[in-house]
C-alpha cells in the first residue's frame, strides 16, 4: 500500500475523533504533531499502531490496506465452529439443529458429546465440498417470504468478519439465541445490524464481540411446494406495492 494512502486513513481517523494533530499525537505518545505522518513523509510507528488498536480498536490490517475491517475488538472471539463430527470414511457430516434443539445448541457449542447425538448427513454434491455445513430449522415468520417456519436452511462456515458481507443472510449464534437475518455492517462501530425480511420486525443491533458462530446461507431445503409458490408470489405483490408506492410519492410530488 503506498505511503500516501496509509497516511490519508490516519488522517480519516483523526478527523473522525475531532482531535487536532497535538491532541491526537499527544494521545499517542508522539512527540510535536502527526503532521509528518499524515503528509507522508514518515510511516506510522510501531508505537501507534498498537495504541490505535489498543484505544480505537482499528484494525492495523485495514490501516495498512489489507483488509475491509476497520474495527477490531481485542479478544474477538473465533466464529469458526468448534465441534464437527465426521462419518465412517472421515468426512464431515452436516449436523442438524431442530428448533427445538437450537434452544441448547449456544450452551453446548464445545461439546462434542451433545453434538454426536444431533442427527447428520452428508450431500455428495461440489457445492458441498472444502467447507463445513450445518443445518439450522427455521422457526417464526421474520423472514417471510423468502424462509417459512420449520423449513431447513444449510449454513456455510464464517471465519471471521472480513469474510461478513452486508445485505446477505446469516444464521448468527449468539450467547443465548440463533436467529436468521440479513446483516448490515458499519464500519464506523463494532454493532451491525440485524435485519429481518418481514417488515413487521425491527432491526436488531447487536455487538460483534457477542457473536459465538456465523453461517452464510448456503441453501434451502423445503417440503411444501405449494407453500414455496405462495411465497414467491407474495414477493411479488410485495415488490408490485413498493413500486406503486414509489409512483404515488412523485405524484404527491
Amino acid at each position: 500500500m503506498p505511503i500516501e494512502d496509509e497516511s490519508k486513513r490516519f488522517k480519516q481517523i483523526r478527523e473522525e475523533l475531532n482531535l487536532t494533530q497535538a491532541a491526537f499525537a499527544e494521545q499517542l505518545g508522539i512527540s510535536a504533531t502527526t503532521a509528518d505522518i499524515e503528509r507522508g513523509r514518515t510511516r506510522i510507528p510501531g508505537q501507534v499502531v498498537k495504541e490505535l488498536l489498543k484505544q480505537h480498536h482499528i484494525n492495523p490490517l485495514w490501516l495498512f490496506g489489507e483488509s475491509g475491517q476497520k474495527y477490531l475488538r481485542i479478544g474477538e472471539p473465533v466464529m469458526s465452529p468448534k465441534v464437527v463430527t465426521v462419518d465412517n470414511a472421515g468426512k464431515e457430516n452436516i449436523v442438524l439443529v431442530s428448533a427445538k434443539a437450537a434452544a441448547g445448541y449456544p450452551h453446548n457449542l464445545g461439546d462434542a458429546n451433545w453434538f454426536e447425538n444431533l442427527p447428520a448427513f452428508g450431500i455428495p454434491l461440489p457445492e458441498f465440498r472444502n467447507a463445513t455445513f450445518r443445518g439450522f430449522q427455521v422457526d417464526g415468520d421474520s423472514m417471510t417470504p423468502v424462509l417459512q417456519s420449520d423449513e431447513w436452511i444449510v449454513g456455510k462456515a464464517v471465519e471471521g468478519w472480513d469474510h461478513v458481507k452486508s445485505n446477505r443472510m446469516y444464521v448468527i449464534v449468539t450467547a443465548d439465541s440463533i436467529l436468521v437475518k440479513k446483516i448490515q455492517k458499519d464500519d464506523k462501530t463494532t454493532f451491525v445490524n440485524l435485519i429481518s425480511l418481514n417488515p413487521e420486525y425491527s432491526p436488531i443491533a447487536v455487538d460483534r464481540s457477542e457473536v459465538r458462530e456465523i453461517w452464510q446461507v448456503h441453501s434451502k431445503l423445503t417440503f411444501d411446494m405449494e407453500t414455496d409458490s405462495t411465497s414467491v408470489s407474495l414477493q411479488n405483490l410485495h415488490q408490485e406495492m413498493r413500486e406503486l408506492k414509489e409512483e404515488v410519492r412523485k405524484l404527491v410530488k
